[in-house]
This record gives structure tokens, C-alpha cells and sequence, in this order.
């Protein structure tokens, strides 16, 4: 990895910047920036700042100010109402702002121990529900998910949810074509490898499904982020972007997700890729960072219950992505102290803005600077 894709933060950014020299810079600027090529749109999911509680307009506000292109409204109780008139005028402020938004829900897959019945009732209507909700907001996408890590224990292991999950997608395909709306299906919390999600998606039909691309979440499915990329990518209509820090423990190895930046992902090697693969999928943060740890206990026999067929050459990237880190220290200038609601809602706010500027300080993402 290079010295500049291990920079932790802007300052960091900034102070080696200096170091380099406006001139010297300018110069190299066009194949460090990635400038050749077609830049990807930038944005994030509301997810990353889920302590405020905001409802649609006012993250469509901060979406504004923030500049981004693309918005993730990843959940339906983000909206006030759910009818028609409210949709239009959400669809109507967004694109006076330029910003283009995805509609997104949680899990459509009624075997799963994430999806809630009692809520959504029929997991086909909950499907139906997002469609639409997504073709009333101008979104070419509905974002959604199977459920978690969970779901690959007991008899049968995921491979039966995929089976439902393909029931279900195969059961709205009609309204998602009418609708012109790709069911964009995340690898989420660990329940599928990129491989059995594209199982999924080539099972339900390419032609209305295709992937949250969550290089975050692969780590807690034992995948490197770019083993992740390379698998998905031609699938990707949207995406879910964060860093991970991985390091090896005495049982395997353990994930942090970080800001961007901080992990050991080589973003400059994984934005090449994506804007080969995906180039026209906008390249949106979901940042998490210091909230959830998982140790992925892989030298421990029992473990590998969940993984029935797992795949010898994909383990070997995960395993010498996991010696190339060492363990997570959260950096210093993050809000800090006592825990509250205003902390949290400022560390998270300082954790997307943070990641915003190394996107595109760094790596020379997005459209609108």
C-alpha cells in the first residue's frame, strides 16, 4: 500500500500536501487525481448520520450543503408519508438542489431473522412498497438486503434464505420493469459472500436486480474489499462505502470499520478498479467507524459451520489482507468525552465530513467540487 493511501485524515492530507509543494503537485496532479478519468459521483447514506433522526427534507438540505451528487435514503421511515403528493415534493426539492437520491428499505426476505412481519407484513408487498416508493422519487434504484450474519447458521444455512429471497425478487419482477427500478440487493452484516449474492441476483434475473456494492461488510464475510469489488462491481448499481481496519488475533482476525482512510484498504487502487467495473455507479459513504467490532474466528474449527463452501484462494486474500494491518487505535481530533446523544451525533457528523473531504481531497471523487 502506498504511503498515500495511508493517510488517516485531511489534516494528515493537508500537512503532506505542504510537504510536497504546490508546483511539484500541480504537476503530478492529473494521474494522482485520477483526473483521465470519467469521475464518479459521490454521496452517502443517511445511515452515516442516523443519530440526528432527520427526516427526508432535511437530509436532502444537508445533502445540498455538503455539495455531494447522490443521496441513500436507506430506510422508508425516513419519509413522512409514504403517498404519492409528499413523495413528489421530496423527488421536486431534490432535484432543485441537484441531487440525485436512491430509495432504499431493509430486509425483503421473510425466512430471515432480520425481516419484521409484524411491520411489513408479506415480504412481496414490502418489495412492492419500495418499487414504488422508489419510482415515485425518481430513484433508478430500491436498495435492500436478506438480512445478517445470523442467517447462516441452522439447517441450511443461507443458501435457504437465498432460495426465498429469489421467490420473493422473482414475485415483483413485473412492477420493478414497469417501474424501471434495479432491486439493488446489499451484501449486508455478513450474510452473504459476494459470490452467493451474485448466485442470488443471476437467480432472480439480471435484468431488474443487481448489487449494493458494501466493501465494509465483506470484511465480516471473510472477503477482502477488492476480492468484494472484483466480484460484484459488474453488478453494482449503488454502493455502500466505508474503510476497515483488520488485524490478526490468536483466533483469526478481527475488523474495525474506520473513516476513510484509516483502514487498510488501498482506495487508490480500489477507486482504478471501480471506475473500470463500475463507472457509472456513484460511489456512496455509509461510515460506521469505531462503532461495531467482529472477530472473525477462522482458526477455530467450529467456525467454518457458517462457511460450508468457502472458497481456499478468497480466504488467502482475507488472510494477507488481515497481516498487512495491526490493531486499531481511533485517532485523535474526533469529538470526545462523556457519552451523549450531542456526542454522537457529533462524532458521526465529524466521521461523514471527514470521509467526504479524503474522497475527494484524496481521490478526486465527485462531480460537484
Amino acid at each position: 500500500m502506498s504511503g498515500w493511501s495511508k493517510l488517516s485524515s485531511r489534516r494528515g492530507f493537508l500537512t503532506s500536501l505542504a510537504a510536497l509543494g504546490a508546483a511539484g503537485f500541480a504537476g503530478s496532479a492529473r494521474g494522482f487525481f485520477l483526473a483521465d478519468k470519467k469521475k464518479l459521483k459521490l454521496g452517502f447514506d443517511n445511515f452515516s448520520i442516523r443519530a440526528f433522526d432527520w427526516k427526508a427534507p432535511r437530509l436532502i438540505e444537508y445533502a445540498s450543503s455538503l455539495q455531494v451528487d447522490t443521496l441513500l435514503l436507506s430506510d422508508l421511515d425516513v419519509y413522512e408519508s409514504l403517498e404519492e403528493d409528499y413523495l413528489k415534493k421530496i423527488r421536486d426539492q431534490a432535484d432543485r438542489v441537484g441531487v440525485e437520491l436512491h430509495a432504499g428499505t431493509g430486509s425483503i426476505c421473510p425466512t430471515s431473522q432480520s425481516y419484521n412481519h409484524t411491520k411489513w407484513g408479506k415480504a412481496e408487498d414490502h418489495a412492492r412498497l419500495l418499487i414504488r416508493t422508489a419510482r415515485q422519487l425518481g430513484s433508478p434504484v430500491a436498495r435492500c438486503y436478506l438480512g445478517s450474519r445470523r442467517d447462516r447458521d441452522g439447517d441450511g444455512g443461507i443458501y435457504r434464505h437465498i432460495d426465498q429471497m429469489v421467490k420473493v425478487l422473482k414475485a415483483v419482477k413485473s412492477e420493478a420493469e414497469d417501474a424501471k427500478v434495479t432491486i439493488a440487493v446489499e451484501n449486508h452484516a455478513g450474510d452473504m459472500q459476494a459470490w452467493e449474492l451474485v448466485e442470488l441476483i443471476e437467480a432472480a434475473g439480471t435484468g431488474f436486480v443487481g448489487a449494493t456494492m458494501d466493501p465494509g461488510n465483506a470484511t465480516w464475510a471473510l472477503e477482502d474489499p477488492m476480492v468484494n469489488l472484483e466480484t460484484l462491481g459488474p453488478y453494482a448499481v449503488t454502493s455502500g462505502i466505508r474503510d476497515t481496519a483488520v488485524w490478526e488475533t490468536d483466533n483469526g482476525a478481527d475488523c474495525m470499520w474506520a473513516n476513510m482512510g484509516q483502514g487498510v484498504v488501498d482506495w487508490q487502487a480500489y477507486v482504478k478498479r471501480f471506475q473500470e467495473l463500475c463507472p457509472r455507479t456513484p460511489f456512496v459513504l455509509e461510515i460506521i467507524s469505531y462503532k461495531w467490532s467482529s472477530e472473525a474466528q477462522y482458526l477455530r474449527p467450529e467456525f467454518w459451520s457458517r462457511f460450508p463452501r468457502a472458497r481456499a484462494r478468497e480466504l488467502a486474500r482475507f488472510v494477507a489482507l488481515a497481516k498487512r494491518g495491526k490493531e486499531f487505535e481511533i485517532p485523535r481530533g474526533r469529538p470526545a468525552g462523556a457519552a451523549s446523544p450531542e456526542l454522537e451525533r457529533a462524532q458521526q457528523k465529524y466521521d461523514l465530513e471527514e470521509s467526504l473531504a479524503y474522497c475527494r481531497e484524496v481521490l478526486g471523487l465527485g462531480l460537484r467540487r
